[in-house]
């Protein structure tokens, strides 16, 4: 059985802070992370070959985080939000890309007018716990964990607003990404 994907309440307040976001309000949501970590949630999602846009996996990315957010499928896309982008990292070997990732991200909508290019993002990384028993997600979150709580349970994800490094720019990089893939 897959672990859930876990994404902890806010540990901040802030006053334009979207985590948790609100059910109506219209929203670009970004998930990335080590594929390791992604591949624990979706078992049964090979990613041996990478296709076209977008991967299957990230179609189940989106849905399974879509969620965690809300707590049910997206009604209005028929259970599977509209994905508008995706990130792959390529593994390299002295500065070349290899055949296969190491690193995915999705980029979908919620409730996002077609005629919006610029909504509000939620960015959102998945963080390995298992390979350094927490020590990674110590460092860059806001917060401690307790690797013990994940380690075959959960899967941790966290929103800007709960880690180190500051999103300031997510929205213009984010809206930029989708705007590109658009053209």
């Amino acid at each position: 059985m897959a672990p859930e994907l876990f994404i902890p309440p806010c540990i901040r307040n802030l006053p334009r802070c979207l985590h948790p976001p609100p059910p109506i309000t219209p929203l670009g949501i970004q998930i990335q992370g080590p594929l390791g970590s992604i591949q624990k949630l979706l078992l049964k999602i090979s990613w041996h070959d990478i296709v076209i846009f977008p991967q299957p996996g990230g179609l189940e990315l989106a849905s399974l985080t879509h969620r965690a957010l809300y707590g049910e499928e997206d009604k209005q896309a028929g259970g599977i939000p509209a994905v508008r982008d995706e990130y792959l990292g390529w593994v390299t070997e002295g500065g070349k890309p290899l055949d296969h990732i190491d690193y995915y991200g999705v980029t979908f909508d919620h409730l996002v007018p077609a005629d919006d290019p610029s909504p509000e993002v939620l960015a959102i990384s998945i963080v390995e716990v298992d390979n350094d028993r927490g020590a990674f997600a110590n460092n860059v979150l806001s917060f401690q964990i307790d690797a013990t709580e994940y380690t075959g349970k959960k899967v941790l994800a966290v929103p800007r607003c709960c880690q180190v490094k500051k999103g300031t720019q997510d929205r213009r990089r984010w809206n930029g990404l989708v705007a590109e893939r658009d053209k």
